[in-house]
């Protein structure tokens, strides 16, 4: 039994989603609750709760379906990660996909007013649906599979974002009331987007070889391993540039103690990944570069820690 929860613990990436849990938390206890303290409706925490859920719900679905496809590109990548076939039944792993994602679906009416916010609803299952569809053929394609997984992982930001506010109070004649809620929100969004266009490209070379096999159509598979580091560095150096901007943005307020800790686990291991990424040639390096990219995404995601006390 242990053995078999522990094998579900992978399939669902426990430490991943566990990323989106701490994300979403963050996001909604040192940004929104601070710039609205004295204005949060009733009922917001039990909704969020139900959000949450619902992110985590339809991320663990996508995960397991992934592996679902990708037994055989797998067995040359990762033979020794493999669950799917070798400790939980395909079919049982079809039949988790579907009671999660009902659940993601369920808890999303949950959280939600239906009738000002339907338009989430269909959200989240568009993002079910890219996550199916990335599995089965976006994933062999090149740019598709990694700009959905950039947009859903920006996505983790904006839901919680979209459900505080209506489009109205978004984008259209209450906007100025949240300028600052809107920039936050995009911000990290932004990060999460680009940093997770970053890695996939990353992840696509380290996975060359299974890819190759089953005829993906990857970044290098198509351009070359060349052209993906170029394509690599490029958003590397627009990631940079634009934290570099941030943290001169923050100065002129006198916030040292975000700005000494951005430099720190931010832009310097983001740096190390820009300088060693041409040197980098085995599925090792290059899976050393993702958990870096994986350990900025964590640390960027974790900064929100310091609007709790300057909000």
């Amino acid at each position: 039994m242990m053995r078999l929860i522990a094998a579900f613990l992978k399939l669902v990436r426990l430490p991943n989603l566990l990323f989106i849990v701490l994300a979403q938390l963050l996001f909604q206890f040192c940004i929104y609750t601070p710039l609205y303290a004295n204005e949060i409706p009733d009922g917001d925490r039990l909704g969020f709760t139900f959000l949450l859920l619902a992110s985590v719900c339809i991320a663990a679905a996508g995960y397991i379906i992934n592996d679902y496809f990708d037994v055989n590109i797998d067995e040359v990548n990762k033979p020794g990660k493999l669950v799917v076939d070798k400790i939980i039944h395909r079919r049982w792993a079809i039949a988790w996909h579907f009671m999660l994602n009902s659940l993601g679906l369920l808890f999303t009416m949950l959280a939600l007013p239906l009738r000002e916010k339907w338009y989430l609803v269909l959200a989240n299952m568009a993002c079910m649906a890219l996550l199916w569809f990335y599995s089965t053929s976006f994933k062999r394609q090149l740019l598709v599979g990694n700009i959905v997984i950039s947009l859903l992982s920006a996505w983790t930001i904006l839901v919680i974002f979209f459900s505080k506010l209506s489009l109205a109070d978004a984008f259209g004649l209450g906007r100025e009331l949240h300028d600052k809620f809107f920039r936050l929100a995009f911000l990290y969004a932004g990060f999460a987007f680009i940093s997770s266009l970053v890695r996939e490209a990353i992840k696509d070379l380290e996975d060359m070889p299974g890819d190759a096999r089953y005829g993906c159509r990857t970044m290098p598979l198509v351009w070359g391993m060349h052209a993906t580091k170029v394509y690599t560095a490029v958003w590397l150096i627009v990631l940079i540039a634009l934290l570099v901007l941030v943290q001169f943005y923050v100065l002129q307020f006198g916030w040292w103690e975000p700005v000494v800790y951005s430099v720190g686990l931010i832009l310097a291991p983001l740096g190390y990944v820009l300088a060693t990424l041409f040197r980098s040639q085995t599925p090792a390096a290059f899976h050393r570069l993702s958990n870096i990219m994986k350990l900025v995404m964590l640390t960027g995601i974790v900064s929100m820690l310091f609007f709790c006390v300057r909000l």
